[in-house]
């Protein structure tokens, strides 16, 4: 990769579309790919963010229905829920030795990416942030933060490297990390009980680490007992000091689609959490009672 990267985003929203603007100001080509309507919207009117962190701007992207010339890296930040379709619009030979980043949450999908693109070209990313998408185009950052975590077992450092700098000179915090299950899996124990929680009763995590703290507490450590048998950190108490140090009104990106009802990404979260606790014979009973009660919205 050189200095300047062409960058792919395919799902402009909360965080692609935050990602995009930010690579797009820093110089860097940027071409997301979407539905006709909006990316008619993005290459009329560019990406508009309002960040406390990283400013109010407008950046100026290209926009297209699919994928048509190679890049140096395709950033995937659809929603679980909608992977297969948009997939679609990243032919893998045109993609060819581009790099495939998927920011999913979850722990199953880079297995499933690599049988359908080449193996030695994901890079599953993590990114810490609360950024939403409120219209087409128009990005609220709303975090004090957004660091990002790279990984890829079988890519070439540099490759990663160039990318990592590429995201950090851009805003983002951003490191590689050479384990990659212990990379997803430290987003997972975070997320599950946060998104989980927060889902089931409707409640910011303020309201849910006060009033259904126990519950949280036994979330935190069936999570970790999980990721611990899977190669993946454990400390429950860790999670907690973090879920403590939020601020109260933050919401999971889970409990933000159930409130606008959009299809939820409990099976890729809640799922895939209790898929592993089996295989690996760990007990995970709150996980399963609540998954079952978030059901209903999903």
């Amino acid at each position: 990769m050189a200095n300047e990267l062409s960058v792919a985003v395919l799902g402009p929203g909360g965080v692609g579309g935050l990602l995009a603007a930010l690579l797009s100001r820093t110089g860097h080509r940027v071409i997301c790919l979407s539905g006709e309507k909006t990316a008619e919207t993005l290459r009329t009117d560019g990406i508009r963010v309002s960040s406390a962190r990283f400013g109010d701007f407008t950046a100026r992207v290209e926009a297209d229905t699919e994928l048509r010339e190679p890049v140096d890296a395709c950033l995937v930040t659809v929603k679980h829920t909608a992977l297969d379709a948009a997939l679609a619009r990243v032919p893998a030979p045109v993609l060819s030795d581009g790099l495939l980043v998927p920011f999913l949450n979850g722990v199953e999908h880079p297995a499933a990416l690599r049988a359908r693109y080449r193996s030695d070209r994901v890079a599953p990313a993590v990114i810490r942030v609360e950024s939403t998408r409120v219209a087409p185009g128009v990005v609220e950052h709303a975090s004090p933060f957004a660091e990002i975590d790279l990984t890829g077992t079988d890519v070439p450092r540099a490759r990663l490297d160039a990318l990592a700098g590429a995201f950090a000179a851009s805003g983002p915090a951003t490191q590689v990390l050479e384990d990659e299950t212990a990379a997803l899996w430290a987003k997972m124990s975070f997320l599950a009980p946060f998104a989980l929680l927060t889902t089931r009763y409707g409640l910011p995590l303020g309201d849910v680490r006060t009033r259904h703290r126990d519950e949280l507490t036994a979330l935190v450590e069936e999570t970790a007992a999980v990721s611990r048998a899977c190669g993946g950190p454990a400390d429950p108490a860790q999670a907690l000091a973090r879920y403590d140090a939020f601020p109260p009104s933050a919401k999971s990106s889970m409990q933000r689609d159930a409130e606008a009802g959009r299809p939820l990404e409990l099976d890729a979260i809640g799922g895939a959490l209790l898929r592993a606790a089996e295989r690996h014979g760990i007990p995970a009973p709150v996980t399963a009672r609540v998954v079952d009660e978030v059901h209903p919205f999903a």
